[in-house]
C-alpha cells in the first residue's frame, strides 16, 4: 500500500496544545476570557452562550454550553434548561440563515462513557448535516473533510447575529 499523506498545517496548534492540560475547565475559562473572536464565541445570554466546537463533525458544529459550571442536565436551573432550549433554536436559526444544512444533529453526551469530552460542564451539540456529507474520505482514509473554516463560520455567525440585534 502506498503512503499516503494529508497535509493540514493548521492541525500544528491542536498537538503542540494537546499535553498541555488546561486548568481548571475549559468552558468556563473561556467564558470569563471575553475574547469572543479568539474563542468562537457568537453569541452570549444571561445562562448560557454558543461557541464553535473547534474540533468539529461538520461546518457549523456549535456548542450550547450553560454559563454556570453543571456537570449533569439534571442539575440545571429551570431558567438555565429554557435558555440553552433556546439558544438551541437560536443557533439553527443562525446556521439555517448563514450556511444553510439540510438537516441537524442535536445531542448531549452525559459522562465520559457516553462520549463527553468534556464530561465536568454539560453542553449540546449542534451538528448541521447535508447530503452527502459523509462521503467516500472518512470510509476510505479515515479522514473528515471540513470544508469551511472555523473563522468563516464564526464571522458568518457574528454578523447574523449583529443583523437581528439591529432589526
Amino acid at each position: 500500500m502506498k503512503n499516503k499523506r494529508l497535509w493540514a498545517p493548521w492541525r500544528v496548534n491542536y498537538i503542540t496544545t494537546i499535553s498541555k492540560k488546561p486548568k481548571g475547565c475549559i468552558f468556563c475559562s473561556i467564558l470569563k476570557e471575553r475574547k469572543d473572536r479568539k474563542n468562537l464565541i457568537f453569541v452570549r445570554r444571561r445562562h448560557a452562550y454558543g461557541v464553535l466546537n473547534i474540533y468539529p463533525y461538520n461546518n457549523g458544529h456549535s456548542l450550547i454550553i450553560p454559563n454556570r459550571h453543571v456537570n449533569d442536565l439534571r442539575k440545571l436551573k429551570t431558567e438555565e434548561k429554557n435558555e440553552m432550549y433556546a439558544l438551541v433554536e437560536h443557533t439553527q436559526d443562525l446556521l439555517d440563515k448563514t450556511i444553510r444544512p439540510e438537516g441537524y444533529n442535536i445531542g448531549v453526551n452525559c459522562g465520559r462513557m457516553a462520549g463527553a469530552g468534556y464530561p465536568g460542564h454539560i453542553h449540546i451539540h449542534i451538528v448541521p448535516r447535508w447530503k452527502g456529507d459523509v462521503n467516500f474520505m472518512p470510509i476510505t482514509s479515515g479522514t473528515k473533510v471540513i470544508s469551511q473554516s472555523l473563522q468563516a463560520v464564526y464571522d458568518l455567525l457574528v454578523k447574523e447575529v449583529d443583523r437581528l440585534k439591529k432589526s
